[in-house]
């Protein structure tokens, strides 16, 4: 069955939690391996493209989820239209989705979309990028692939403005002897509306990238 709850959806391949892709690819192992494939290659791209006026608005996050994974997703870049339930937690309801997502990125641009809090001290950057980060991981606004997608909005920001992209790296491993402190962070997110554990991980995410370049 798919992680997710739904009442209904048409969004995965019977009785799994594989998405109906446009390859027909009925394999997990090769599905992730060519969504990590196509995100590497967006990441590149993206990077590439980077300017001083870049704007890092609701239409630049759905153009990433496009663009980077359209080959394979018909829904790529387009806001879900169903609640999804995960592990007991409820994402943002759909009927609210799309106005949630408008309130977050005109609060992103009133803040420069983060230039500012980047030419300030390193734990109020790390605040910033943790509260918008905590917000779009409550939308949850696309179907699938939406944690890779809003880490790479986030370390395009890092980028543009002098930083590594963020490095999370033991958050993230899956290990089960030692919790996953990236989806801790997450339900805390979701559930409290507490972004303090993922401004730990953003905050040294910033100081191991920065101390590396």
């Amino acid at each position: 069955m798919s992680k997710y709850q739904f009442q209904q959806s048409d969004i995965y391949q019977p009785g799994t939690d594989l998405p109906i892709n446009r390859l027909n690819i009925g394999d997990a192992e090769i599905l992730h391996e060519i969504e990590a494939q196509l995100l590497q290659q967006a990441y590149q791209a993206f990077v590439s493209e980077l300017t001083t006026g870049t704007r890092f608005d609701e239409a630049y996050f759905q153009s990433l989820h496009q663009r980077t994974f359209d080959s394979l997703y018909a829904w790529a870049g387009q806001y879900r239209t169903q609640d999804m339930v995960k592990g007991g937690t409820m994402f943002c309801r759909a009927t609210f989705l799309q106005n949630e997502a408008r309130r977050i990125f005109r609060e992103l641009e009133k803040e420069d979309f983060l230039r500012g809090a980047a030419r300030g001290p390193q734990d109020r950057f790390a605040d910033r990028l943790a509260y918008y980060q905590s917000e779009l991981i409550a939308l949850h606004p696309f179907y699938e692939l939406n944690g890779r997608i809003t880490r790479l909005f986030f370390d395009l920001i890092t980028i543009a403005n002098g930083y590594g992209p963020i490095n999370y790296g033991l958050a993230l491993r899956d290990d089960p002897e030692v919790d996953n402190n990236y989806i801790r962070a997450s339900i805390d997110c979701v559930q409290r509306a507490d972004h303090a554990l993922l401004r730990e991980l953003v905050l040294a995410g910033l100081s191991s990238s920065e101390s590396e370049s």
